[in-house]
This record gives C-alpha cells, structure tokens and sequence, in this order.
C-alpha cells in the first residue's frame, strides 16, 4: 500500500512541482544567508578600524594600547578633541582643506561635465579616437606625472615672482594655485558623466534645438539638471579624494599656513614620540567631512552609480 502511494506521489504533477519549489526556495533561502553572511562579515572587517580610531580618540594612549583591546572606551573623555583643536593653526588647516576640496570639486563639475556633454551629445570628426585617448591616460600611474607636474608648476610665467620666460621664483609651488589646478579636471569624472549623458533622450535636445536654444543653453538647462545623480556621485568621489590627499600637498606645500589638515597631522608624528591621543581625535574630526557629504548626498550617489552605463 505504501509503494503504491509513492509511486503514485512520482507520477502526480502537482507533487513533483511541489517538490520542485520547495528545493528551488531553500537554494534561494541558503544563497541569500552566504551572501548576507559575506557582507556583514565585510562590513565588519572595514568598519572596524574606524569604529577603533574612534573609541581610541575617547582615551588615553594608557588605555589606548590596552591588550585585549575593549570596543567600549574606559573612562571616556573629550579631551582629545579639546587639546587637539585647541592646537595652533588647526583652523586654518581645516579652512584650507575647505576651501581646495570645494574649488576642485566644483570646477571638476563644471569642466568634467562640459566635456562629458560634448563627447556624449555632440558629433564632431575625431570625438570616439579624443575618448579613448583620454580614457587611455588613466593607464599612466600618477607618480609618473609627479616631476613633470612639479617642473610646471614651478616655472609658471608671471607667478611667484616668476619672470615671463617662467625664471626666478618659485611660481605656483607653495600655493593654492598649487594645490587647485592640476586636479581642475579628471578624465575619470568625464567618462563618468559621459556614460550618464548618452542615456539622456536624444529627442529633448532636438526639441530645444527647434525652439531655438544653443548648445550652451541646452547643456546648462537640460542636461545639467537631467544630471544630477551622477554630478552627485562625482562630487563625493572627488572631494573625498581631494580632502584625504596628502602626496601632492606634501611635495609642493612648505608654508604651514597652507598646510591642509592630513599634511598637518603629520605635526603630531615626531620621531621619538607620536601623540596618538591627539592623533586619533584628529583623524576622526577629518574623516567626519566625507562621512557627512556621503551622507547627505547616498541617494543621489546611489542612483547615479545605478545607471551609469545603462546605454
């Protein structure tokens, strides 16, 4: 009785799909615990250093470099923060990094974005080969650009009490022209912005073509605003990346009161003796910036990295 109930369970469809389903829902039910299992486990691993610089920054350097290592501070105090801002010159190096990261991420945007609109919506003989010639400059490491970058910068006509055959002083080294200009523009930001734009109807830019608008006016007024998410996605990418760099200011800045906060942070390293109460305080206080932009501006981000490339 029993073999012919199974047997009949083997030959009645809606047995078999019944089976079929309930396999099909434990592959799903075990491929999404792997792949929550994977991201929690990587949210771990890179959020961790940071929850420690900021459970350090609440301590003494006693406390500090206590074994184990407690994830709760001991005797928790701000004065870290209060002898680390109470430092000379540390407003001006906030100002400083301020003021380089805004310009660069807002000149990035305008000229990344002017490109972007000419490679994608304009035809002109030669536009494909210019793309991949500038989309071949990203296979240069930077450190190569380094001296020659340095050289230009030092011999710039009519700066820093240059000549104009670009002799006799130090030009736009030790600046915020320095710092400014070489990061005006990104081949990386316009290919971003390209891939964007090309996904934008072909026939709005016809329509205002008809009604009489110039291509100045069509990027300003229609393709700027259709743009948002991925100019968002950019500026994060961009003033994280100026406002933690620390190379470039390294090698032209001299002057402390130029000095941007990650150059000064260096202060607090000496040789024999490395304030790293200090130093935790102000590492935390320069990563909460990108932390607050990225912040206010994740839906923008997301959604301009989500279509990106869709076209």
């Amino acid at each position: 009785m029993a073999v012919r109930s199974r047997e009949k369970a083997r030959g009645n469809p809606d047995v078999r799909h019944g089976s079929a389903s309930l396999r099909q829902a434990l592959q799903v039910l075990v491929l999404k615990l792997v792949q929550y299992t994977l991201l929690i486990a990587g949210a771990v691993v890179f959020a961790a250093p940071f929850l420690w610089m900021v459970v350090a920054s609440l301590q003494s350097q006693a406390n500090m470099f206590r074994w184990p290592p407690s994830w709760i501070p001991i005797d928790p105090s701000l004065n870290n923060y209060i002898n680390f801002l109470s430092g000379a010159n540390i407003g001006r190096w906030f100002f400083n990094s301020a003021y380089v990261a805004l310009s660069v991420t807002f000149l990035q945007l305008f000229f990344n974005s002017l490109a972007a609109y000419t490679y994608a919506k304009r035809r002109f003989p030669g536009r494909d080969f210019l793309f991949l010639l500038g989309l071949g400059t990203m296979m240069i490491p930077g450190m190569v650009t380094l001296i020659p970058s340095y050289i230009i910068l030092g011999n710039m006509p009519l700066f820093g009490g240059n000549d104009i055959m670009g002799q006799g002083g130090h030009g736009w080294l030790d600046s915020y022209w320095g710092l400014i200009a070489p990061g005006i523009v990104s081949t990386f930001g316009i290919f971003l912005l390209r891939q964007y734009m090309k996904s934008i109807p072909d026939e709005l830019l016809d329509a205002a073509r008809i009604d009489g608008a110039s291509h100045f006016r069509i990027y300003w007024r229609i393709i700027l605003p259709l743009s948002v998410p991925a100019l968002a996605a950019h500026a994060i990418f961009t003033f994280q990346f100026v406002w933690e760099d620390f190379f470039w200011p390294l090698i032209i800045i001299s002057d402390p009161d130029l000095y941007t906060v990650p150059l000064g942070l260096t202060l607090f390293v000496v040789k024999n003796r490395t304030a790293w109460d200090q130093l935790m305080a102000g590492s935390v206080l320069v990563t909460l910036p990108v932390v607050l932009v990225f912040l206010v501006f994740q839906r923008q981000f997301v959604q301009g990295i989500a279509l990106t490339g869709m076209k």
